[in-house]
This record gives C-alpha cells, sequence and structure tokens, in this order.
C-alpha cells in the first residue's frame, strides 16, 4: 500500500471535527525518459491528485507535496524571520526551488531540467513515500546513501527526542 490513511473523529479534543491524516509509504523504482518525464506509481497520484508540488529536497533528493500539504509547508517558510539570515536561506532554497506539476493521461509529469540536475535524476530513480511526503531520488545515490546508516545509532538519536518503537 502506498498511502495509509486515518480518519480521527475527535481532533484536538473537538467532537465532531474528523481529520484524515494521509502517510505516504512503500518504494518505487522508475526510470526517467529522455524528455524528463517520471511516471507517478497510481497509488501515490490517488492522493496527490493532477497537480502538486516538486521542490527541491534534503540530501540531494526531491521532495513532492500535495497541494495542501504544500501550502501548510509554505506558510511556515514565510512565516520565518526576515532577520535571520539561515531562516531567509532556507526558505529561499524551498520556494525557489518548487515547481508545480502536472500529470498527463500517461500518468506522468515533467521534472523541470534544474530540478534534475540539482538531485543528479538522469534515468533510474527511486520513488520513496515518507510520511507527508515523497522523495525522489537518483537510484545509485539514494542506495549509496542506505549503505552507511547504523540504524542502533539513528534509534538511540530519535529517543532523545522522544519517539520510541
Amino acid at each position: 500500500m502506498a498511502a495509509l490513511l486515518h480518519e480521527i473523529d475527535d481532533f484536538r479534543g473537538r467532537p465532531g471535527f474528523k481529520v484524515v491524516i494521509v502517510m505516504f509509504m512503500s518504494e518505487y523504482n522508475h526510470t526517467i525518459d529522455a524528455k524528463g518525464r517520471l511516471i507517478i506509481p497510481s497509488k501515490f497520484r490517488e492522493v496527490l491528485g493532477e497537480e502538486f508540488v516538486v521542490s527541491k529536497g534534503m540530501d540531494g533528493c526531491l521532495f513532492v507535496y500535495a497541494n495542501e500539504d504544500w501550502n501548510a509547508f509554505e506558510q511556515k517558510l514565510t512565516s520565518l524571520p526576515l532577520i535571520n539570515k539561515e531562516a531567509r536561506q532556507f526558505a529561499r532554497f524551498f520556494l525557489a526551488g518548487a515547481a508545480q506539476v502536472e500529470v498527463d493521461k500517461q500518468g506522468r509529469i515533467l521534472l523541470p531540467a534544474a530540478l534534475r540536475e540539482f538531485a543528479g535524476l538522469d534515468k533510474d530513480v527511486v520513488l520513496v513515500g515518507v510520511g507527508s511526503r515523497i522523495e525522489i531520488w537518483n537510484k545509485e545515490k539514494y542506495e549509496d546513501a542506505g549503505e552507511d546508516v547504523d540504524m542502533d545509532d539513528i534509534a538511540a538519536a530519535m529517543g532523545e527526542l522522544g519517539l520510541t518503537i
């Protein structure tokens, strides 16, 4: 399953308020064609709709957001203090590097050349569902990133942040 839906009937202690939370998950291997088009898995498209946002992401990948999630993220970015240099750079990184994309009849999107270049996407890619977003990785870079991961160290760091399994 590529997307997990959770329904909450009592949102933040408010009876009668219903919220649906969408979580993307799973990995899909695909290729980018010579024109820069990429097939988006149908399970992801069901949640994303016909238009969504692709932006530069962390770790050298691209982030994909449904419009609603992008709007919430964009509000957070634009609320950062302008007098803080790192805040301006952080907002610029995401906002200037974002593009609205549309799904064609074959389920493909056209990734802008600047985003493909940023993430090193030329042919083989991996689409990874990561909670509220999807990441698009160069396949080789994604595999390399996973090789040096020590999950015991990461689990300890997450425990310090209050996340336990």
